[in-house]
């Protein structure tokens, strides 16, 4: 894996906090993985739709992330389009696989879905758009030396 693609899975507390996981088969493609537990439920039902949101930038941002690394840069989310299709439950195994559409210099146009794979179910589609920009902008660096 990329020295940065490390570094995000260190430090991306938003994906630890959830237990999400992720791989990258291949630059331009990622697989994330999280099981739907009691934190992540808005009623008795289904699981609130801002972790679905949250997964899903995710998915697309790190699809995006995966081909930017390989020219030592970052991605931010610009904006993304998300379709809720059906609810995810208590217990279901999400899959988000995110590719990677059009690369150009500075904009990555991504999309990806989320499915319960237990129940082989789509939960959500999206596309999304992010900015690529140098590593050494984040400021990422100078904070971790200063811990």
């Amino acid at each position: 894996m990329h020295n940065i693609l490390e570094l995000y899975n260190k430090i991306n507390k938003f994906g630890q906090d959830h237990d999400m996981k992720f791989e990258v088969p291949e630059p331009g493609k990622v697989i994330y993985r999280m099981k739907v537990q009691e934190r992540h439920m808005a009623t008795p039902v289904a699981i609130h739709g801002g972790m679905v949101a949250g997964m899903m930038d995710s998915v697309l941002g790190v699809a995006a992330l995966s081909v930017s690394c390989e020219r030592g840069r970052l991605v931010s989310t610009v904006e993304f389009k998300l379709n809720f299709l059906h609810p995810a439950h208590l217990g279901d195994e999400l899959v988000g696989e995110g590719t990677v559409e059009e690369e150009g210099n500075r904009i990555i146009i991504t999309s990806g879905v989320i499915n319960a794979v237990n129940r082989d179910t789509v939960i959500a589609k999206g596309l999304g758009t992010f900015n690529s920009y140098p590593f050494e902008k984040s400021g990422i660096e100078e904070k971790l030396k200063k811990k």
